[in-house]
Order: structure tokens, then C-alpha cells, then sequence
């Protein structure tokens, strides 16, 4: 089956030369503002689409104004949980961030192709940049995501849908969890090692995604976890092996593309070669070129093997390759490595501009540096109306070239139009018996026994279930689900199975325990004095389920680490 992403080099030079010669009339009279642009130019009437996405992008483009143009390549977030009917304070925000009160009058007076869902939780990682919520059920998500597609209609470039996004990880980032099926974290896949449960359950949270009217997934995470001591990337990781990392990150790309949803390989270069987080400030990258291209590569090709339509630029300073220089900004690394190199014809989206690795610098100037380093998409920039005003400008004083904002646009609207007439799917696929056995399956795979026998991890006598603080929800699904396996639980004075998870140390462990469990990474394991050590990676319901059932003798702990542990083996089972 032939690419038409693949046939952005072959349409984008025509395209160009086409917008080019029209741009020499002069932009002068065109203003900005909502709908379409006076400049805009109808197809003429009878005129058949094209057949592939590719050309139909490059029809399209053609037809778009400067304001038209410079809107699609911007994907900001907006505060409300309504296209149109938001509180006061979520219209003070958006006042704030865009000069406008609604969601909807955003799409309209920015001509936006797309717009993010954001959200946050206690234990997220990417949490400093959230600064409000969009979601609250699925139903509501439905309703938002449709009021955005009837604002985007009615632009120039209404014939395709928006992009709606969100970071729909699973683990530590998770944006929407109520009433939809919950997969356990990337690192507990790579634990389970089995690329078909991983394809499969992605596949499931994909159509799931697609009902809730979103399109494009932030994730996976193609981070090969090279430094232990991330907090930022940590679980969200597949692991610290190359090549079992990229054939996790291939099979959730075609899983989420198999469903009709965008799959976003991020964050290139690798944000897993240090510990340091963009979210506080710029992260430097120190191995050698060639540690990189060996560690932190592979999964990326392994995504864009697969097909994936979208690939996320990293706030990283990679010194062995452009050294100074954010990976963002870097024409280097986007350019020649990533299109060059990789083979990459898709969408180049970059990670969220309101970072602080990146606001050292005026919002208009930051989305400039970007688009003319190759990326294609602005993601949150901290301004919509700075980052709009700055694209305008540069396109006309000629520091943004036209031609390479018409190629970006192109490539977004190709996207788009691949993505267009995909019928969603019900409400009622959400949580289908057939998703939860796919997250069922994959966590039963990946529990993991590090310390203690792998035929004998199960518990005698009453148990006490026990964690760090703030986990009081983690606890009761594992005391119900101990319940439901036979295993008695009271409140104390039991064997003590002991749970810890993301952002905890050495002082939440308790010497007492008969078993420690690790939640996130597994990492901090290595300095628990248990008998027993068991890694879930993570505390969704089918994670808590699947370690009731080791822990009642019903089941094998069958996951290996996919990261070393000081001082403990992969696991205590024999490997295959």
C-alpha cells in the first residue's frame, strides 16, 4: 500500500512555485480575523478531489490565504471544558492566552489546525505545563471535540478536520482515565516483552480515543531510558534496550494507526539520555554521536517504519550534534537527521512551547525558529497571539520563507486529510469486555518477580495491604481484588505486601514487608530489604488485578525488567 506522506516531496515543489507566484500580488490587503480569508480561492465548480491525500493537501493549500497558512501550523491549548460555553474563569484565561473567551472563537479567529486537551494529576510529570483541564467524562470530551469540528468547519481549511490532540501515555501521563479502558505504563509493556499484546492493546485505547473525537495522540514515547535517574521520562519509557524498545514503539504505532489515530513519536532525539526535564529548563544530551545514533535512534526509525504520521521535536541540547542549540530550533537534527536520515515525510510537531526550556525568548521569535528548523506544528505555544502575529510577520518580511511554511502546511493538511472521513466510533466501545482483556493480558505479562522464587512469589495467611502516602485508591483496588482471588485481607497484623510508586525514596519503604511492590520504575527496589520484590510499573485496576493473582498462587510473574536494577536480576524466572 503506497504512503502519500511519501509524496510530499514530489507535490510540495509545485505547490510552492504555485503559492510563490500568487504571493507576489502583494499580501498587503489581507487581514486577520475570523473565517475565511479574503484571499482565499474557491475550487472551481465541478472540480473532482483527488485521489490521495497528498494532492488533495496540495489542492488545498494552494486555495489558503496567509492568515490560513499561518493558522494550520499552530496547535495551542484552551481553557474550558465546552467548545462554546466556558465559566468565567476559563474565559479570563483564554482572554489571557488569545484575546478571545471560548474554545471555539479560538479556532475561529486563529483559523487553528488543531488544539490540544490538557489535564494534569498528583503524580504526572509533565504537570508544571498544564495549566487547566479539559477533561472531565467521556461524554463531555465527546461534546468539546465535536464543538471544536463545527468552529473548524466553518474555515477555509474546513474541508479536513482539526487535529484534536492529547497525551494519552497511559502510566504517569495519563490525560482522561474515567470510564475508559486504562493500559498499564510503556515500561510494564517492555516488562511484558510481547509486541502483538502491546499492538492489540493499543489498537483498543486507539478506537477508544477515536470515539472520544480525538485524533492524534501525543505517544508513544520512543525514549530509550539510558539514564536511571529520570523522573521525567522514568515509566513512561519502554526500557533501556534499543532494539526491544523499538519493536514496543512499531507495534503502539500501528496499534493507534490501525484505529484511526495519529501516532506522535516523541521526543526526538531521545529524552531518555538524561535526567535532567525540559519542563524546569533546556536538558543536556553529553553522550557521543555515536552512543546516540546507536541507543537513542532505533526506536524512532523502528516508529517511522511502522508509519507513523507524526514525530515531536525535543527541548534537548545535544551537544555531540549541535551542540548550544535545542533540538527544537535544530535544522540539523530535524532536517538532515530526522527527514535526511530517518526517511521521516510526516508531521513534525514540537513539544510544547510553553516549557521553560524554551521561554527564554518572545513567543513570536520562538515559533519562527521553530518552523524554519523544520517543524511543522507549534504545540502550546505560551501566547496564541504573539506566536500568530510572529508567524504573519515573518511571513512577510521574509525571515519565515514562504516556501517552507507552505511545505509544513502541506504535510498538516495531508495528515488531515488522511484522517478525514473516518466514521467514530460509539460511545459504548469504551471499556468493551474485548479493551479490558487487551490491558488484562498486557498486565499479567508484565509482573515481574526480582527477588524471591519465581514459583513460590504467592503469600500465605492474611495480608495487609500497606503504601506510601496518597495512595489510599491503589490500595482498595488491590484489597478488592486479593478479595476476589481468595486471599484474606485485614487491616493489620497480615503479611505485609507493601506498595511504592512514582516520586517515592527510601523512606517510604517499610523493612517489615514481606513483599514490596515497585509501581513505576523499578528502580527503587534495589534498596527494599522484602523477601519478595515485584514490579507491576504500574497501579492501574489490571495491573492491581494481575499482581492479586501472583500473589494468590494463581499465576506466574512472567515480566522481566526491561531496565537493570542495582543488585537484582532481570528476574528470578528463567528467560522465555
Amino acid at each position: 500500500m503506497s504512503n502519500p506522506l511519501r509524496q510530499l516531496p514530489l507535490v510540495l515543489a509545485t505547490v510552492t512555485a504555485l503559492l510563490v507566484s500568487t504571493a507576489c500580488a502583494g499580501p498587503a490587503g489581507r487581514t486577520a480575523g475570523p473565517g475565511p480569508s479574503a484571499s482565499s480561492t474557491p475550487a472551481p465548480p465541478g472540480t473532482p478531489p483527488a485521489a490521495d491525500p497528498a494532492a488533495r493537501a496540495a489542492e488545498l493549500v494552494a486555495r489558503l490565504g496567509d492568515e490560513d497558512l499561518v493558522g494550520q501550523v499552530l496547535m495551542p491549548y484552551a481553557y474550558g471544558d465546552s467548545a462554546t460555553r466556558v465559566s468565567a474563569g476559563s474565559a479570563a484565561g483564554n482572554q489571557k492566552l488569545a484575546g478571545v473567551d471560548t474554545p471555539a472563537e479560538m479556532v475561529a479567529k486563529y483559523r487553528l489546525g488543531g488544539l490540544i486537551l490538557v489535564g494534569f494529576s498528583a503524580d504526572d510529570p509533565t504537570g508544571r505545563n498544564q495549566p487547566t483541564t479539559n477533561v472531565d467524562s467521556p461524554e463531555q470530551v465527546r461534546k468539546l471535540t465535536g464543538g471544536l469540528q463545527e468552529a473548524a468547519g466553518t474555515l477555509a481549511a474546513g474541508a479536513v478536520p482539526m487535529l484534536v490532540g492529547i497525551d494519552q501515555e497511559f502510566g504517569v501521563v495519563t490525560r482522561i482515565s474515567a470510564g475508559v479502558t486504562n493500559l498499564p505504563s510503556a515500561m510494564a509493556l517492555g516488562a511484558a516483552g510481547e509486541p502483538p499484546l502491546t499492538e492489540t492493546a493499543w489498537r483498543a485505547a486507539g478506537s477508544e480515543l477515536a470515539a472520544l473525537g480525538v485524533n492524534v495522540d501525543f505517544a508513544p514515547s520512543a525514549d530509550v531510558l539510558s539514564d536511571g535517574r529520570s523522573t521525567v521520562i522514568g515509566s513512561r519509557s519502554y526500557g533501556s534496550d534499543p532494539k526491544a524498545a523499538a519493536a514496543q514503539v512499531g507495534a503502539a504505532v500501528r496499534g493507534l494507526q490501525g484505529a484511526g489515530v495519529a501516532a506522535t513519536l516523541k521526543h526526538f532525539p531521545g529524552h531518555g539520555q538524561t535526567a535532567a526535564d525540559s519542563h524546569q529548563g533546556l536538558p543536556v544530551v553529553r553522550q557521543d554521536e555515536q552512543k546516540l545514533r546507536a541507543n537513542a535512534l532505533p526506536p524512532f526509525s523502528a516508529g517511522i517504519d511502522a508509519g507513523a504520521w507524526m514525530v515531536m521535536s525535543g527541548h534537548l541540547d545535544v551537544q555531540a550534534m549541535d551542540p548550544g542549540v535545542p533540538a527544537t530550533f535544530s535544522r540539523k537534527l530535524l532536517t538532515d537527521v530526522l527527514r535526511g536520515e530517518l526517511g521521516f515525510t510526516g508531521v513534525l510537531v514540537t513539544d510544547a512551547m510553553n516549557m521553560a526550556a524554551v521561554t527564554d525568548q518572545p513567543t513570536g521569535k520562538a515559533v519562527v525558529r521553530a518552523i524554519n528548523a523544520g517543524n511543522d506544528l507549534v504545540l502550546m505555544p505560551s501566547n496564541v497571539t504573539e506566536a500568530y502575529d510572529g508567524l504573519l510577520a515573518a511571513l512577510r518580511d521574509g525571515s519565515l520563507r514562504r516556501e517552507r511554511l507552505v511545505e509544513a502546511v502541506t504535510r498538516v493538511l495531508t495528515l488531515k486529510f488522511r484522517l478525514a472521513g473516518r466514521t467514530a466510533p460509539e460511545l459504548g466501545t469504551l471499556n468493551s469486555p474485548e479493551h479490558q482483556e487487551a490491558a488484562r493480558q498486557v498486565a499479567a505479562a508484565a509482573v515481574t518477580v526480582l527477588r524471591g522464587s519465581c514459583t513460590a512469589a504467592a503469600v500465605t495467611g492474611p495480608v495487609t495491604v500497606t503504601s506510601s502516602g496518597g495512595r489510599e485508591r491503589t490500595r482498595n483496588l488491590l484489597t478488592e481484588a486479593l478479595t476476589r482471588a481468595g486471599v484474606e485481607v485485614v487491616p493489620s497484623g497480615g503479611a505485609v505486601v507493601h506498595l511504592v510508586g512514582y516520586g517515592d525514596g527510601v523512606g517510604d519503604l517499610r523493612g517489615d514487608a514481606a513483599v514490596t511492590v515497585g509501581m513505576d520504575t523499578p528502580y527503587l527496589l534495589g534498596q527494599a530489604r522484602s523477601k519478595v520484590l515485584l514490579a507491576t510499573y504500574s497501579s492501574t485496576a489490571a495491573s492491581m488485578t494481575a499482581l492479586a493473582e501472583v500473589l494468590a498462587g494463581k499465576a506466574k510473574p512472567t515480566g522481566r525488567s526491561p531496565v537493570p536494577v542495582s543488585g537484582l536480576p532481570r528476574s528470578t524466572c528463567p528467560a522465555g
